[in-house]
C-alpha cells in the first residue's frame, strides 16, 4: 500500500480548530499581564517539522531516551495490556514512538491519534497504515485539551490503550494536567490503561540544554508561532524582534520559555494594537518535571493510579502506565 492509498483508506474525523478560536485565544493572552500565547499553536506544518527536528539535535534527549525506555518496557506493557487494544494517542506528532508501540503489542484492533496538525496527522497515519495494514486507522483532527469525541472501531476492543508519550503533560498546569488525565480516564472506561511519558527532574543545566540547543532550532521552531499568527491573522509581529528565552524554574520545577521583545515596540492584530516594552518577556510554554511521588500524586488527583512504570538506567526518563483507580 503506497503513502497515498493508505492515506485515503484513513478515515479523518475533522475537528480542527476554526481560526476564530486562534484568533480569541492569541487576543485574550496577548491582553494579559504577563502576556502569553497558547503553546498548542506551535503546532502548524511548519512547526511540526521543527518539532521532528529538534527531537534529533544531540542536546534534546527526551526522545532518545524514552525511545530506547520504550523498547525495553514494550514486552510487559504487551503482556499487560492484552491482544485487540484500541490505542488513542493524544499529540501523536510523526508517529514514530507509535509504530513501536504498534508493533510491541498483540494484534491491536484500531490506532486513534488525536493531533491538531491536520498535515503532520494526514503524514503519519499514512505511514502508519502502510507498515501496518491490519490495524484500522481512525485519525482525528482536533485539539485534545478540549473533549474529543473518539470514533469506534470496525472490530469491537478488548480494551483502550491512551498513549501520551513525550513528557507532552508537562506543557500543562497541575489543573490542566489533571483535566487531561480524567479525560483520558473518561476515554479509556473502567478496564483501560493509559501509558503516560514523564520528564524527570535532574540537573537543569542538562534541562535547560535541550531546550536551547546550539544549532537554534528550538528558536526557529518557538518564533514560528508568531509567523503563524502573522499568516493565519494578518498581524504584524516583526520575527527579529524577538528571542527565544527557556530558563528553568527550579522552585516550579519546570522550563518556562518565553519570547522576548528586542525593543519597545507595537503589535496589530485583527485591528487591536498591543504595547511590548524592551525586554519584555512573552510566556509560551512550560515543560514540568515530574518526581515519581509528585506524578503518582498527580494523577490520583484524576481518579488514576500508577500500575507500573520504569525510568531509564540514569533516571532521566520514566514511562507510567495508569488504571483507573
Amino acid at each position: 500500500m503506497t503513502p497515498a492509498t493508505a492515506r485515503a483508506h484513513a478515515a479523518l474525523t475533522d475537528l480542527h480548530p476554526p481560526a476564530d478560536d486562534i484568533l480569541r485565544d492569541a487576543l485574550a493572552g496577548l491582553s494579559r499581564t504577563p502576556k502569553r500565547l497558547p503553546s498548542k499553536y506551535f503546532y502548524d506544518a511548519q512547526g511540526s517539522r521543527l518539532f521532528e527536528a529538534i527531537t534529533r539535535q544531540p542536546e534534546y534527549y527526551l526522545t532518545r531516551v524514552e525511545q530506547a525506555l520504550l523498547d525495553d518496557y514494550l514486552p510487559a506493557i504487551a503482556s499487560a495490556i492484552g491482544s485487540g487494544a484500541h490505542v488513542v494517542e493524544y499529540g501523536s506528532g510523526s508517529g514514530r514512538k507509535t509504530r513501536r508501540l504498534l508493533e510491541g503489542l498483540r494484534e491491536p484492533a484500531a490506532y486513534t491519534p488525536v493531533e491538531i496538525s491536520r498535515a503532520a496527522l494526514l503524514e503519519s497515519t499514512a505511514r502508519l497504515a502502510s507498515a501496518l495494514p491490519a490495524v484500522e486507522m481512525l485519525p482525528v483532527c482536533a485539539d485534545f485539551t478540549r473533549p474529543v469525541p473518539l470514533p469506534a472501531p470496525t472490530r469491537r476492543p478488548r480494551r483502550t490503550l491512551v498513549f501520551f508519550p513525550g513528557s507532552t503533560l508537562g506543557n500543562f498546569t497541575h489543573d490542566e494536567a489533571v483535566g487531561i488525565l480524567a479525560a483520558m480516564r473518561e476515554a479509556m472506561g473502567a478496564d483501560g490503561r493509559a501509558l503516560i511519558g514523564i520528564d524527570l527532574q535532574k540537573d537543569p543545566a542538562l534541562i535547560e540544554a535541550a531546550y536551547n540547543d546550539a544549532a537554534g532550532v528550538t528558536a526557529a521552531f518557538t518564533l514560528n508561532l508568531l509567523a503563524r499568527l502573522n499568516r493565519e491573522l494578518g498581524s504584524d509581529f516583526d520575527l527579529a524582534g524577538f528571542r527565544h528565552r527557556a530558563v528553568y524554574a527550579g522552585e516550579r520545577s519546570r522550563i518556562e520559555t518565553f519570547l522576548v521583545s528586542q525593543r519597545a515596540q507595537q503589535v496589530q492584530v485583527a485591528g487591536r494594537r498591543f504595547h511590548f516594552d524592551a525586554g519584555e518577556a512573552m510566556l509560551v510554554e512550560y515543560s514540568h518535571k515530574y518526581s515519581d511521588g509528585g506524578f503518582a500524586t498527580l494523577a490520583a488527583a484524576a481518579g488514576l493510579a500508577v500500575a507500573d512504570g520504569r525510568n531509564d538506567p540514569r533516571g532521566w526518563f520514566g514511562l507510567r502506565l495508569l488504571r483507573p483507580a
